[in-house]
């Protein structure tokens, strides 16, 4: 069974408080349990982690690269400005998918920008949770690439 990690960055652990009009009202945790669920139909293990602190997801990138087939990441405001996250995305072989529950391309100017956009194999955004399926859809095909 392929394996993904879905790695979610600061705030998202506030999803269902945070700015419902943008995120809406579901949590962290019926993300993770719809993301298991939508793994298992597509022959897919996923593990979730999240964290509001920039070193530990990098270190989660850098055990992704031995531990997983397919990296999806919503590196949250992170994803504007941590050249380092950039950074551990390029240096490991895993590849990675970008998501984003909101349409950052309609929002404010600065999260126009996404310095891990050119380390990713793409970018999936503004369609809430189902952002997160997408990606595993693609990572799906992904990990077919691989074998």
């Amino acid at each position: 069974m392929q394996k993904v990690l879905v790695l979610n960055g600061p705030n998202l652990n506030l999803l269902g408080k945070r700015e419902p009009s943008i995120y809406g009202t579901e949590t962290l945790e019926e993300l993770h349990c719809r993301l298991q669920k939508k793994g298992e139909q597509l022959g897919l293990e996923v593990q979730c982690f999240q964290s509001n602190h920039e070193g530990e997801l990098i270190d989660r990138i850098h055990w992704a690269n031995e531990h997983v087939d397919v990296l999806v990441i919503n590196a949250g405001a992170f994803t504007h400005y941590s050249y380092a996250i950039r950074d551990a995305l390029a240096a490991v072989s895993v590849p990675s998918i970008e998501v984003h529950m909101s349409n950052v391309h309609s929002r404010e100017a600065f999260r126009k920008t996404s310095v891990i956009a050119p380390v990713t194999q793409g970018q999936i955004t503004g369609f809430g949770f189902i952002s997160y399926e997408l990606a595993l859809v693609a990572a799906a095909s992904l990990s077919k690439e691989k074998r």
